[in-house]
């Protein structure tokens, strides 16, 4: 065991040095398992054997990076949450005269676009502007593209219901046989960008940071240094949305519980 994790620790080290993706803090375990699935891939015995290959094999290395990098999402992705937005936070987010949104880790887009239909619909997108960031430029341009499979529209639209929708869903998109293609006025107020959350800074001030089934991969020393990069990017009195197995590091002091059942939090 000690040995497999030196290896471990000598392929980050390697990626890190390659790639400048900075994954040595990530939880071991999803880390281990998603190294054991590209040896497999690669048809190699050994975690060494693996970090030899993307050394010398720049396709190997662009693997795990897309295998390290997390991209599970969907619209409207557990409705309550986006719910609880609208109902909750937007109230507050209306006596603004500019909203600021960060959607951290957007992967595909989905989540971001969500919040661009919400804010439409609430009459703030006018006055919105909403950055949409992932360290995996692959998943930036999937999400640049607004395109998705037609066979998820049906789920996404019964999210958009339970999630407080007030129009017919199909309004925000035109579809083919194969693709639903999301409006264009609703990429206007979106402004897509790569940013790592573990090794670039803040970028500006924002009224809500939206950063969900993220932080469960790092490990805790990962995660306080990210919530102190939340800290520097939350305007007073801002708001921070989690995922639903994840909860704000409150002993930081600068949080505090605004609906602790969807995992909503606000600057002090």
């Amino acid at each position: 065991m000690k040995n497999e994790e030196l290896e471990l620790e000598l392929l980050l080290l390697a990626i890190y040095r390659l790639s400048g993706y900075d994954f040595r803090n990530y939880m071991r375990s999803s880390i281990l398992r998603r190294t054991t699935a590209r040896m497999n891939a690669e048809k190699l015995s050994s975690i060494t054997g693996l970090t030899e290959k993307l050394i010398h094999d720049e396709r190997v290395l662009d693997d795990i990076l897309k295998d390290f990098s997390i991209n599970v999402t969907e619209m409207y992705r557990d409705p309550p949450f986006f719910k609880a937005l609208r109902e909750e936070v937007v109230p507050l987010l209306r006596e603004l005269p500019e909203i600021r949104i960060w959607h951290a880790g957007c992967s595909t887009g989905e989540e971001a676009y969500s919040m661009a239909i919400l804010i439409e619909e609430e009459g703030l997108a006018d006055r919105t502007k909403i950055y949409a960031t992932d360290m995996n430029e692959t998943v930036l341009a999937k999400a640049e593209s607004g395109t998705m499979p037609l066979h998820k529209m049906q789920a996404y639209t019964k999210n958009y219901i339970m999630a407080g929708g007030n129009r017919s869903f199909s309004e925000y998109y035109d579809a083919d046989s194969e693709f639903a293609r999301l409006k264009p006025s609703l990429k206007k107020n979106i402004v897509f960008a790569q940013h790592n959350l573990v090794t670039d800074g803040s970028f500006n001030e924002f009224h809500l940071i939206i950063c969900r089934n993220v932080l469960i991969y790092f490990n805790l020393e990962l995660q306080k240094q990210v919530f102190q990069l939340f800290n520097e990017s939350l305007s007073q009195g801002g708001f921070l949305g989690l995922g639903t197995k994840e909860a704000a590091r409150v002993e930081l002091g600068f949080l505090e519980a605004f609906n602790s059942r969807e995992k909503l939090y606000r600057k002090k």
